[in-house]
């Protein structure tokens, strides 16, 4: 068996390579700026045009990078922890695609021209209807019947996707809304950071606190129970806290996937295979990974940007197959 590093080690790498993607998230772009230059712009006394650039447009591109890289990673593990499922991911639950249909339905009747905070507004409303519409369905049953009510939650809100873009009369708004549920996080600003922070870190709290909970979980459903956790405010933790904060992320990022699906897989043997702390070292492990994409699509085409949702996918999807095959040799010997 190898040596693993300690897990106050890991956490200590993992928040360097964390602030290490952050800082080139400001630094790189197309206007080509140094570590001076960032001193400068925060300390500086009268403004200038690489204050503008770093204030305006780096710097709320990189907050949020790591609030939507955290929320990915940090849900993603919460979600694998409490179904018990490696494949298990914020889109499991449904969250994503209805979060993606409150921002379609902006953009489709004009409220994202006329009024610029209904798009991020739509989107969260979209994830509580879709969490409220869970309760109703899975009620206080077993994992099993989240699932399910999940997937169909999910099939559904994907149909009304495609069915809004099937009647959408404007090739325009068609166009954008494709660009939209590629996922990106260009042209973003500080107002979209103040939108979206206070409803990702609530979400956060309650998957935190579910924590002590995941442990004694993956024990088994009835242990659980015997031990004493109680397992219908668990899942209202985990699925107000995921739908919160994916809601969020999803509002003012679009739809980025496998984030939350590759991250908890890679780090989870570094952690002992310790469910609440996979959920510390996911957030920061997503964070990382969704600030280093976004700095790579800045790099591969600068002319034009490529989507992070589609490198994020390139990167996710061949992992996601290694998954099932893996999954399947297991299930066979």
């Amino acid at each position: 068996m190898r040596n693993l590093p300690s897990y106050p080690a890991l956490i200590a790498v993992l928040l360097t390579t964390t602030l290490l993607a952050f800082v080139a998230s400001i630094l790189i772009g197309p206007t080509e700026l140094g570590f001076r230059d960032l001193v400068t712009a925060i300390f500086g006394e009268s403004p200038s045009m690489t204050t503008m650039i770093i204030g305006e447009i780096r710097l709320p591109r990189a907050i949020l990078g790591l609030l939507i890289g955290s929320t990915l990673g940090l849900t993603g593990a919460s979600l694998q922890g409490y179904l018990r499922n490696p494949l298990a991911e914020p889109g499991v639950i449904g969250v994503s695609t209805a979060a993606a249909l409150g921002a379609v339905l902006a953009i489709y009747t004009g409220l994202s021209s006329s009024v610029p905070l209904a798009l991020p507004v739509m989107a969260i409303g979209g994830s509580l209807i879709a969490v409220l519409i869970l309760r109703a369905l899975a009620g206080s049953g077993s994992i099993l019947t989240l699932i399910l009510a999940g997937v169909a939650i999910s099939s559904l809100g994907g149909a009304l996707t495609s069915l809004v873009l099937n009647l959408s009369p404007n090739p325009f708004a068609s166009l954008e809304i494709i660009f939209w549920l590629l996922g990106s996080i260009t042209d973003r600003s500080m107002d979209h950071v103040w939108l979206a922070a206070p409803f990702i870190i609530s979400g956060w709290v309650l998957l935190v606190l579910s924590a002590r909970a995941l442990d004694i979980l993956s024990l088994g459903e009835e242990t659980a129970i015997s031990l004493g956790i109680n397992m219908e405010r668990t899942q209202l933790f985990i699925i107000f806290g995921t739908a919160i904060s994916v809601g969020a992320a999803t509002a003012v990022s679009g739809v980025i996937g496998f984030v939350g699906l590759v991250v908890p897989h890679i780090l989870r043997p570094w952690v002992n295979y310790s469910p609440s702390r996979l959920l510390l070292a996911s957030a920061l492990g997503g964070a990382t990974l969704l600030l280093s994409a976004d700095v790579l699509v800045r790099l591969i085409t600068p002319g034009t940007e490529l989507k992070l949702g589609v490198v994020t996918a390139f990167f996710g999807a061949p992992f996601f197959l290694h998954l099932i095959l893996k999954t399947k040799a297991t299930f066979n010997t």
